[in-house]
Formats: C-alpha cells, structure tokens, sequence
C-alpha cells in the first residue's frame, strides 16, 4: 500500500480545540471543532464558503452508539450556527467541514458530495443518521462527476483520522488460513453454558460471526460492556431464540476488542484475550497475538 501523507494542524496549540487537515495535491480542506469553540471557529475565514459539514455526537437512545448528520450551504457557517440553535439536533458535539482552497466547489457539488457521503453513512451502518433518505444526485457533467468522485475520496481517507468514522465499511470476513496475509485472522470460538461463538480479527477489528449465540441472563457481577448489549438489542442485532436462554447474533457485529466480544457472549465480566481460542489448535487469542511478533534478539546475560 502506497504511503499518505495528512497535514494537521492545531490552530490554538489544543488538540481538543481547532484543526485544519489537507492533503498534498488536493483541492480540498477541512476544519474541526467542538460545538462548544464555533464563536472561535466563526473567525475563520473558509468557514462561509461554499461547502459540505458533518455534524457528530453520542446517541442519546443507545450509550455506545453515534448519530451524524450531514449537510451542505453555500456559507456553511450559517448552517452551523443554524443547527446550533435547532433543539431536533441536540445530539452534536463536533462538526467538520469541507471547503474548497481554490474556491471551485459549486452549489451542485456539495450537492453532489452531500447525497453520496449520505448514501455511503447508511451503507456503511457504523453510526444513525439523523438525515432521511440521501437526496437525489444533482444532474452534472460527466467531467464533474468524476472530479467530484475523486474529492470524495480524499474525505474518505482523511474523516476517520480526524475521528469521524462513519463512512468507513465494516470489516467483509474471510475464509482463509490461518496465516493470511490480507489482514484477517484465523477463526476463533468462545463457548460458555449454551452459547458457542465464533470470531475473526479482520483488519484490526475483532468480528464476532453471524449466527454465534450468547447467553441471555446476565450475571449479577456483569458491569463491562452491558451498555453494549442493551444497545445490540435493541438495534435487532442480537435476537432472543424462543425457549431457549440464548440470545442470536442476526449478522457480523464489530467489537471494540475481544474482550467486549466474550462479555456480550458470556452475559457477564471476561477476559477475550484468554476466553477466544483458534478453533483448529485451541491456542488462546493472547497467544495467537504474540505468536504474529517478530522474534527479539535475546538479550545477553550482564
């Protein structure tokens, strides 16, 4: 894979306050805040150009998840500021807007970019969008349409740097050996009482696999990652099986780590890097993990 090179820059010296982010080669550049620094962000002089933003933050309805909306202006500081004062999105705690450094984004490439970050939010399914349905795609020339397709991709490269990782597609599980080289791991299982569940590591996040099972009763002591589970629930991607004390995993679901993963299947408090086990030799995911690091010289007696 080729190299990438991002410029950010903290522009009060904060990391948690403002930033601007380019690309070498790209028209395009970015600019972060907190809700909470907009009169800061206001002084910025890009910030009323033609444009598309992205506003972020916690969902309120489920303690892990995040809600994003996505919207374009001709000043997209007037937007901002209009969605700061709109109490149907309270939600937001971090925007992130795109401008055009030679000021050739017009009104029907926002549009454009608009619809298709849109489109690509719900594909994606890693957070809720307060938007409805993307817009249609503005009519433009074909020329257009691919230079649009190709600012596009620099978003792509550079929103989940700056934090914002709702376009990023989930991780597609493989059948492969166990020493793949394309970033996906063996698979591994984790059985407890009735639930059996099986995972795979696929470029750095850990899978647990559609159709694994996970007890349903929770243990009185169960203080990690319980959030998680009320909130797979209710997005249906965890299903109660009828008579049985178990708990369905309707498709792939991502998990921050193993142990999040042994947690949700074990209905109670476990560590993931022992519980997980490659399911043709038994070895323990630690194992397994440490088994992928270079060897180290050893070091010679003093």
């Amino acid at each position: 894979m080729t190299g990438r090179s991002i410029r950010i820059f903290l522009v009060d010296g904060d990391a948690s306050g403002l930033l601007t982010a380019e690309v070498m080669n790209w028209s395009g550049k970015m600019l972060v805040a907190p809700r909470t620094k907009l009169v800061e962000l206001a002084k910025r002089e890009e910030i009323t150009r033609t444009g598309i933003y992205v506003l972020a933050g916690p969902d309120p309805e489920n303690p892990i998840g995040e809600v994003v909306y996505v919207g374009e202006g001709d000043n997209v500081f007037k937007r901002l500021a209009s969605h700061d004062k709109d109490e149907k999105k309270e939600f937001w705690t971090r925007c992130v807007a795109v401008i055009s450094k030679d000021l050739n984004l017009t009104k029907a490439h926002v549009r454009y970019l608009e619809s298709r970050l849109i489109s690509m939010g719900y594909a994606a399914g890693r957070a809720k969008l307060h938007n409805g349905t993307a817009p249609p795609l503005p009519p433009m020339p074909e020329a257009d349409i691919a230079d649009m397709e190709g600012f596009l991709s620099h978003i792509e490269l550079v929103l989940p740097v700056l934090g914002f990782d709702f376009l990023k597609p989930k991780p597609v599980v493989r059948q492969v050996g166990e020493n793949s080289p394309n970033g996906a791991s063996p698979i591994f299982e984790y059985t407890t009482g009735e639930a059996v569940a099986r995972a795979q590591e696929v470029d750095g996040e850990f899978v647990v696999l559609k159709g694994s099972t996970a007890l349903a009763t929770p243990k009185e002591s169960w203080t990690s990652y319980r959030g998680l589970r009320d909130g797979l629930i209710e997005e249906q991607k965890l299903i109660a099986i009828p008579d049985r004390p178990l708990y369905l995993f309707a498709e792939d679901v991502t998990m921050k780590s193993p142990s999040a993963g042994a947690a949700i299947v074990n209905a109670g408090n476990m560590n993931g890097r022992t519980a997980w086990k490659v399911a043709s030799t038994k070895q323990t995911y630690a194992d397994w993990h440490q088994s992928q690091l270079p060897a180290l010289p050893e070091e010679a007696d003093e």
